[in-house]
């Protein structure tokens, strides 16, 4: 191959390639059939509600570093729900210790979660967020333990715990 060529290849690979995870971006999967109507909240809203390190991960896409959340060691019973706008996410029944330094689960509440394919790190992956809020919560891996064989891999700082002898807050929005 000539060295013109191949930088002409190079070059346009190298441009391309930061700008197709914009150009991939997909629709969410499961928001149309969730009985939980979504809100419509300004961000500037949003930032106001939450840290500026959950708004960062709810509404930038960030991850948290691994073993920066208490809720990794949370094994009480209660409900997991959205730190943004209070809808339970998840019940501590399906919480487990996975080793991957987040807080892991094996299933969701039916109809609180949508997905859709991110392709942030070039290959696709199904990230999941907050059905009401839209706040991202993390995502969804195959590797998980039977029956489902699914790891809901979440950044802790976008969930809050309510143990099970307290009322779950109202929803917030």
């Amino acid at each position: 191959m000539k060295r013109r060529t191949f930088l002409f290849k190079t070059l346009t690979v190298a441009t391309v390639l930061p700008l197709m995870p914009a150009c991939l971006r997909t629709p969410m999967v499961g928001e149309a059939a969730s009985p939980i109507p979504s809100i419509n909240k300004p961000r500037k809203e949003w930032r106001e509600l939450v840290s500026p390190k959950a708004y960062q991960i709810l509404f930038e896409e960030a991850t948290e570093r691994p073993e920066s959340s208490n809720l990794v060691y949370e094994d009480r019973e209660g409900t997991f729900i959205c730190a943004a706008c209070y809808l339970p996410l998840f019940e501590s029944a399906h919480k487990y210790e996975s080793w991957t330094g987040w807080p892991s689960f094996t299933q969701p509440i039916a109809g609180h979660i949508a997905t859709r394919i991110d392709f942030k790190m070039i290959w696709p992956r199904t990230e999941y967020h907050c059905t009401r809020c839209g706040g991202h919560q993390g995502h969804v891996f195959t590797d998980g333990p039977p029956p489902r064989g699914e790891r809901w891999c979440n950044n802790g700082i976008a969930l809050n715990f309510v143990p099970k002898e307290e009322q779950l807050p109202a929803l917030r929005g």
